[in-house]
């Protein structure tokens, strides 16, 4: 049963999954025992930000709430694993903002089944100077990109994107810091 359920996790297949149940069972008091107490206080406490989409154990997250952050610079991503990347950088200090996924015609996502209503609700509100589309370097990510900056084009916001010197397939939680550092650095207007 553990071994079924750890396997459906991302990267963890039968086997990776056997190995893992194996460790815990071996090392029970060691790693078992505070596995499940984390899992247990994650599933109590865990949250997403009604501001920015984070996942966090608070509501607001605490980026959101973070007095040091940039209020004018807002970075928009497609997931909370791309947030999480950029953060792993510690090179934006600005605030995000999480679409819960990208455009795509082909599994049937539409603007309306994104954070974007949101998103622009919260530059409308004002504040905000900069907007960087920090979307995958994909077909879909670039769709979402320009639909938002189509979106954007009358808002009195500088409207930036991720340099291109990201792989061309790339998504952002499998890049490595320098990578993301150059992206954030190159970043560019929107045409």
């Amino acid at each position: 049963m553990l071994t079924q359920a750890l396997s459906r996790l991302p990267g963890l297949g039968p086997r990776s999954a056997r190995r893992a149940v194996l460790h815990l069972l071996k090392k029970r008091e060691g790693a078992l025992v505070p596995l499940l107490r984390a899992l247990e206080k994650v599933s109590e406490t865990l949250a997403t930000c009604h501001v920015c989409g984070n996942v966090d154990t608070t509501d607001p997250c605490g980026i959101c709430n973070d007095p040091r952050r940039d209020a004018r610079m807002l970075c928009v991503v497609e997931d909370v694993s791309d947030l999480w990347a950029l953060e792993r950088s510690r090179l934006f200090p600005g605030k995000f903002h999480v679409l819960g996924g990208r455009l795509s015609a082909l599994e049937g996502v539409r603007p309306e089944d994104l954070n974007i209503a949101d998103l622009l609700s919260r530059i409308a509100a004002g504040g905000i100077d900069e907007v960087v589309l920090a979307m995958n370097a994909t077909l879909e990510g670039q769709t979402t990109a320009h639909y938002i900056a189509e979106r954007l084009e009358n808002a009195p916001v500088r409207i930036t994107q991720l340099a291109h010197g990201l792989p061309v397939g790339g998504e952002l939680d499998y890049l490595d810091d320098g990578t993301l550092a150059q992206a954030l650095r190159a970043r560019r207007p929107v045409a």
